[in-house]
């Protein structure tokens, strides 16, 4: 099982979200890289567009499939990894650090209490291996 880093909160969908200064920073989970296989490449918006809890923000192409990217909160997207475009591989070697997306001034920091802690969402992943 992978690790999930306790100062990060989880979506459903394989998002994470750590609050860092009033900025949300924003990734795919160690889970989802596994799902997905070697990332080929990375859709995503520019440095700011506006964002929406939980519509998509962009895609992730891997070998095994493209996959859509959910917002784990509203908010303006403030910076994007640009290093993505020429290293998507980042995201399969850290996606909890050089493999981050994008990084959110939320609108409504009070939607983060409705994203889920780790253990949470360990069980969460849990129950869709089973």
């Amino acid at each position: 099982m992978a690790n999930y880093p306790n100062e990060n909160l989880y979506t459903r969908d394989h998002e994470w979200a750590r609050e860092e200064n009033g900025l949300v920073r924003v990734g795919i989970t160690a889970y989802a890289v596994e799902q997905l296989g070697d990332v080929t490449l990375v859709d995503l918006p520019a440095a700011g567009t506006d964002v929406k809890a939980h519509d998509r923000f962009g895609d992730v192409e891997s070998v095994k499939t493209v996959s859509e990217l959910f917002a784990p909160i509203s908010g303006e997207i403030v910076e994007v990894n640009d290093a993505l475009e020429s290293s998507p591989e980042l995201i399969n070697e850290a996606p909890y650090d050089t493999g981050w997306l994008i990084v959110v001034r939320p609108s409504d920091p009070s939607e983060l209490k409705q994203l889920m802690a780790p253990a949470a969402y360990e069980e969460h992943v849990g129950s869709l291996d089973g």
